[in-house]
């Protein structure tokens, strides 16, 4: 008859248990998920320097979530509230003058366009379209 080796056992059965409990049940890869995520080639990206609490810049936010529902894969927005700890150094990085500023940047990182003050949603789509965004 064969005996058990009881350590070895507890030792499967404690492995099998954590793979069970954690994920599901599913192992986890060793590759992270960022790894896994699909690098996006921006063919623009869009920068807004305002702030929450200035009128014009407010009246831009429904334009960036619209160009940003329509053109996602396409134009990265980013908006910056030049008004804060956070933002400020934003403004001296983009010379901002006047708020709102747009600034419209290439795939390559090269600014091309500059905007001060409110941008119509369809004179800010030209500007895109200049850079093939449809």
């Amino acid at each position: 008859m064969k005996t058990i080796d009881f350590r070895r056992l507890s030792i499967v059965l404690i492995l099998l248990t954590t793979v069970l409990l954690t994920n599901n049940g599913q192992i986890k890869s060793a590759i992270s998920t960022e790894q896994k995520k699909p690098v996006i080639k921006y063919k623009v990206t869009f920068i807004e320097l305002g702030s929450v609490r200035c009128v014009p810049c407010r009246q831009m936010q429904p334009i960036m979530k619209s160009i940003e529902e329509k053109y996602g894969l396409q134009v990265k927005v980013i908006f910056y509230d030049v008004w804060t700890d956070q933002g400020k150094p934003m403004a001296d990085k983009y010379n901002v003058q006047v708020i709102p500023t747009q600034v419209f940047m290439d795939a390559n990182g090269k600014e091309f366009f500059r905007h001060e003050g409110f941008f119509p949603e369809e004179e800010l789509v030209k500007v895109l379209k200049t850079k093939n965004v449809n």
